[in-house]
Formats: C-alpha cells, structure tokens, sequence
C-alpha cells in the first residue's frame, strides 16, 4: 500500500496507476488531474465541454497530457464505452450539476445529471474487471439541514430542501445501494466524498462568491452579495483532492474503509460570506462589495453548514493544512498572477508543490 507520507498522496502509490476522471474539465476536475498527472499516474477523463469562458482545463493545456473522452454522464453507453477505453483501476466521479441556483431552474436536468448520472457511472463500473477503487464526490450539502450549531457527521439524516441538494442525497443512496448490492462483491471499493465549500484559482463559474468577487473587481464593479451572513465550511480545492487522493490509496489495500466521508475545515475555520469576503478583498488589495436585502420570495439557500471531519481524521491521518486566511491569500494571488499574464498551469503546479511541502 502506498504509504502516507505528511498526509500526503504517495507518487509511489499513483505512478502509472490507470485513472479516470469523470468532470475532468471542471474546476476541481481539473485540478485534480493536474496533481496526478505530475504524481505520475496514467489520466483519462470524461466529461462535457468547459462550461465557461474562460476555463481551467484549457488555460493548462491538460488536454495534450491526459485521455479526454467529451462525453455526456446522462448518456450510459458514452460512460461505458469511455470505461473500456481507459480501463482504468480507480475511478474519481466528479461530474455533476454542482450549483444550487441552477438547480431551482433546470430540476429535471440536475436530477438527470446527478442521480441517474450516478447510476450509470456506477453501472458501468459492474463490468469493469480493472476497477478497485472508485471515489464518488458529493458535496456536503448532502445533510437535512436543520440549522443547528453542531456541525454534520456521516451518520446525520440525508435530505435537501432544493434540488441540487436533494439530488446530491438521493446520489448516497445509490452509491450505497451499488456500493451492497454489486461493486462489493466485485471487490471493488466504493466511498462517497462529501467536501465544503472551495476555493482556489481558476474557478470562472457563475454563482460562486470569489469567482464573482474576481470578475466584479476585475471589471472596476462591485460585487453584491445576497446572503452574507451564511456560514460555510470553506476550503483550498487542494484540501478536500487531498482527502480524495488518500482515500482511494487506503482503499486499495483496505476496501473495508468503503463508506461515507467528510472533508471540511476544523471547525473553527468555518466563516460567513460577509468574512471570506472582507479577507479575499484584503489579498486582492482592490475592490468594493455592497450589501444586498434578498427579496421575501429569494430563492431558499442553507444559512448554516457545518462538516465534522473526524472520521477522515482518524482512519486516513487527514489534517487540514493551509488555514482559510493563507487559503484565501493564495487563491487570490492566483488570479491577480493570472490576470496580469502568469501562466494558469505554472501556478497550479506551484500551489501543489508548496501543499505537498507543508508539514
């Protein structure tokens, strides 16, 4: 088994491991197949085109290194036929309707997206004799929020008011099904992923608070701000890819981990928007925010999400390593490098290289 090294992946363990990516041209997608493209494992990945302009995985090139299947999770023969393919051994899904937004606007699309795309993603897996580990990242809005103080465990109610929310949570039941019913017996480890709120560079989607903040600033305009007194547990994207790294090597050798984890900050570093905020404008050293009322018929959003992480603690050895404040120093120099003609790819690998050093 490959070996933690400062909590750490192991390059030991991925060298020339097949892995396949689903969501690979997504923000955290491409991030993470960045870092396993540099521990040395054999990256395909699967997924629909970037969805913005501009986008990570293009500004990385990572197109030129990696086996990119475009293809649609909805679509079960694509997803199988990508599996043959790449024959992979473990398998990352990440491909989702990701933003609650959205979701209140296209529900049939993001319950397609994220329960039956799971279902097919983990179908597929049935006939692969390849495959040893699969990792299926969720979220952690997977929980029947109810508000309260105490930060969510993996053995907490599921539930979600909205449907991207809702979708994530009926997505663990069928991992947990397929995970009983079939995979397990295929000796094939199956683990859902449920992380916090992240942020790091090279996220240009719509409705997330810094990509907004940056393309408000960048702009000369204010960012506006719905609710900002929501507290999230907010992370660097390297954190919870981390977790996920680990994860799939302790289940190679110990496929009696499967199960459900969470990946969040310590407790104490779960902040509101108006804070992030506040802190992210510091490290950009420009930029204005103003304060919005939401209208009596706003869309509902979580006020509170809180994720207890002990269980990856104790069975994984996982820490967080960059406190949210250094987090957020480095996504926002990030952009500013990138804006003002850095290459995206050489500050990826930077910021991996220097979480990897961290002790």
């Amino acid at each position: 088994m490959g070996t933690l090294d400062m909590n750490r992946p192991s390059s030991a363990f991925w060298k020339d491991k097949k892995v396949l990516i689903t969501g690979h041209t997504g923000f955290k997608g491409t991030w993470l197949a960045l870092w396993l493209n540099k521990l040395g494992a054999e990256v395909a990945g699967l997924a629909l085109p970037p969805a913005t302009t501009p986008n990570l995985y293009q500004l990385t090139g990572l197109e030129e290194d990696i086996q990119s299947h475009i293809a649609d999770i909805r679509n079960p023969e694509e997803i199988s036929n990508s599996l043959r393919d790449s024959q992979p051994e473990i398998l990352f899904h990440l491909a989702a309707q990701s933003l609650v937004r959205p979701g209140y606007k296209n529900p049939v699309d993001t319950f397609a997206s994220n329960v039956m795309g799971s279902v097919h993603v983990l179908d597929a897996a049935r006939d692969r004799s390849s495959l040893k580990v699969i990792v299926m990242v969720t979220t952690d809005k997977v929980y029947h929020n109810r508000e309260w103080l105490h930060a969510y465990r993996e053995s907490d109610r599921l539930g979600g008011r909205d449907p991207y929310s809702a979708s994530k949570a009926a997505s663990e039941i069928v991992i947990s099904s397929y995970r009983d019913s079939f995979l397990q017996e295929h000796e094939i480890a199956v683990a859902s992923a449920r992380s916090g709120n992240v942020i790091g560079g090279g996220d240009w989607s719509v409705d997330r608070l810094i990509p907004d903040a940056v393309r408000a600033w960048q702009k000369g305009e204010a960012v506006r701000l719905r609710n900002p007194d929501a507290t999230r547990p907010w992370q660097h994207v390297l954190e919870p890819l981390n977790g996920y790294l680990q994860l799939a090597e302790r289940l190679w050798d110990r496929p009696d981990l499967a199960g459900a984890y969470n990946f969040g900050p310590n407790l104490t570093e779960t902040a509101t928007v108006r804070s992030v905020l506040e802190n992210a404008r510091q490290a950009y050293g420009a930029g204005e925010t103003v304060f919005e009322t939401p209208p009596n018929d706003a869309l509902h959003e979580a006020g509170r999400l809180a994720l207890e992480s002990s269980k990856a603690q104790a069975l994984l050895g996982l820490m967080p390593v960059w406190r949210l404040e250094e987090a957020l120093e480095r996504t926002m120099s990030w952009y500013r490098a990138q804006y003002h003609g850095s290459d995206a790819r050489s500050l990826c690998e930077a910021d991996i290289t220097q979480f990897e050093g961290c002790t």
